[in-house]
């Protein structure tokens, strides 16, 4: 297999352009695969390659996906130069990377971002607090906090209609401290004048063209009450607060379909991410504080 590999580098050095790092790249990783596969490797059948990717099992997810990039690069070099019929590798399918973690503040952070918020100017300070207490106390999207009429919150009805995505409506409760932030909030916007006929519609007015805060407005929000809680402003983000939401909630014993419910998520293998970032926290705990573990 020299000729044919040796062959193929230079097609992509002359044609493709390939750097001199890229190039040995592919030689390490079909060196290593047409080892694997043996004489007569320009002939493998589709059941040899997927023998080859189980060896790859104790490899992360991204270097097997690269492993296999090259040896399709190859087999299509193959298959253009007439040297085979098929291309055996479109038949397998890419080891997929497991879903990143969502990133949630700990209960410490949310109290120090919302001690933040009331160290901001007035006028913010009441609806930065009312925006952190909404997204955390409910797990909102950020747009579906925006877009909330006015009479949304009455003392009557705990739970407030929401339209997620797809039109959606479900139900979610709505704390009291974030009902009575809502309240201060939406008057403080009143009073300065801010709220207009168009505006009066929504919980959160603003001058602005759709009348309602922006999500844009809320995020930047968010990051100065981090600066001023003393936090990192990177991490916090609205859809973080949703986050912490959902990790609080499940770290608190609640049950993950009735999570499901409150998220709006249609299938419950979403909700169980979740899961994976309590797994996660149990084995750094672990990790950290086990006598053993330091070994």
């Amino acid at each position: 297999m020299t000729p044919l590999l040796e062959s193929f580098l230079e097609m992509m050095a002359a044609e493709r352009g390939a750097a001199p790092n890229t190039l040995a790249a592919y030689r390490a990783d079909l060196e290593s695969a047409l080892a694997h596969l043996g004489p007569g490797a320009e002939r493998a059948e589709p059941d040899a390659l997927r023998g080859w990717l189980a060896t790859l099992a104790h490899f992360s997810a991204r270097t097997q996906a690269r492993r296999l990039s090259s040896l399709r690069q190859f087999y299509r070099f193959l298959v253009r130069e007439g040297l085979r019929p098929d291309d055996p590798t479109e038949l397998l399918d890419s080891p997929k990377a497991p879903a990143p973690l969502p990133k949630a503040l700990s209960e410490a952070e949310m109290a120090a971002l919302i001690e933040g918020a009331s160290k901001l100017r007035a006028g913010q300070a009441a609806i930065a607090t009312a925006a952190i207490e909404l997204l955390y106390a409910s797990g909102l999207r950020v747009t579906e906090l925006v877009t909330l009429p006015a009479g949304t919150l009455r003392a009557e009805e705990p739970l407030v209609a929401v339209r997620g995505k797809g039109g959606k409506e479900r139900l979610v409760p709505i704390s009291r401290r974030a009902r009575e932030a809502a309240a201060e909030a939406r008057g403080t916007l009143t009073e300065r004048g801010k709220e207009r006929p168009a505006a009066r519609r929504w919980l959160l007015p603003s001058r602005g063209a759709n009348g309602h805060l922006t999500r844009q407005g809320v995020g930047l929000l968010l990051k100065q009450a981090a600066l001023a809680g003393g936090l990192d402003p990177a991490k916090v983000s609205p859809h973080v607060l949703r986050h912490s939401f959902a990790t609080h909630l499940l770290s608190r014993g609640a049950d993950l379909r009735a999570l499901q419910m409150l998220l709006g998520h249609a299938d419950i293998a979403t909700t169980q991410i979740y899961t994976r970032v309590l797994e996660e926290r149990l084995r750094a705990v672990v990790e950290e504080h086990h006598p053993l573990a330091r070994g």
